[in-house]
């Protein structure tokens, strides 16, 4: 599988997503926003970061890049799309996944490790996950996921949260474990599709032993095992 970075001014995770791809054996090459090619890559990564300083809103300024035209229609064609952070930020803008990313309700960037449950089980990013909790780090200011009632509701119908916000053991619903203010504890989701995944906490920053933690790099593998079913 050949995956591509985008890397948009104010990217700062892009070469984190290049470093643990390639410790895991994968091709991957990097995508410059104004390249109209996506140069045949199967799986598409927006990193985290700041692109284009969070002019406006985060992600705002990025979705209209001139590579999201290419990125977008690929998702449209069904290929993986995966957006961490920032990415998540611009996935939403793009509407290409449910949702909004708002201010956390502590009005500070919040830089640290929390833990993650996996919850869908037939969506390609989490469904052969089987540990209780992953601990994955965070870094994000404004990372508070919100939908209405009526989304949030078709949403835990169809599948789509793949992460929630929970302790070490895996228990969901304490605030003190929700560390932006996510409605129903939400980390990540995907779209109905199930081809394009958003998560704010950052795998790719947990996926080297040197670290002391490679909870990221299962939950990376785990996107290989399913695509090449």
């Amino acid at each position: 599988m050949k995956f591509g970075v985008v890397v948009f001014p104010g990217s700062n995770c892009d070469q984190d997503a290049v470093d643990a791809l390639t410790l895991m054996d994968q091709q991957v090459v990097k995508l410059w926003h104004k390249d109209h090619d996506l140069q045949g890559c199967d799986f598409i990564i927006l990193p985290g970061g700041f692109s284009y300083g969070d002019y406006l809103r985060t992600g705002a300024v990025a979705r209209f890049s001139p590579i999201m035209n290419e990125v977008i229609a690929h998702a449209k064609r069904g290929g993986y799309l995966m957006g961490i952070c920032n990415g998540f930020q611009i996935l939403a803008e793009a509407r290409l996944v449910p949702g909004v990313l708002l201010r956390n309700t502590s009005q500070k960037y919040v830089c640290k490790n929390i833990y993650l449950k996996p919850q869908s089980t037939d969506a390609l990013l989490t469904a052969g996950l089987d540990k209780p909790a992953y601990k994955i780090p965070i870094a994000h200011g404004d990372g508070r996921y919100f939908v209405d009632n009526d989304t949030l509701n078709e949403l835990n119908d169809n599948g789509q949260v793949l992460f929630r916000y929970c302790d070490e053991f895996g228990n969901i619903g304490e605030d003190i474990h929700n560390p932006n203010g996510s409605v129903d504890h939400i980390a990540g989701v995907c779209n109905l599709e199930k081809n394009v995944f958003g998560m704010m906490p950052h795998p790719e920053r947990a996926a080297d032993s040197m670290l002391g933690n490679t909870d990221g790099r299962l939950i990376l593998e785990q996107l290989l095992k399913g695509a090449l079913v």
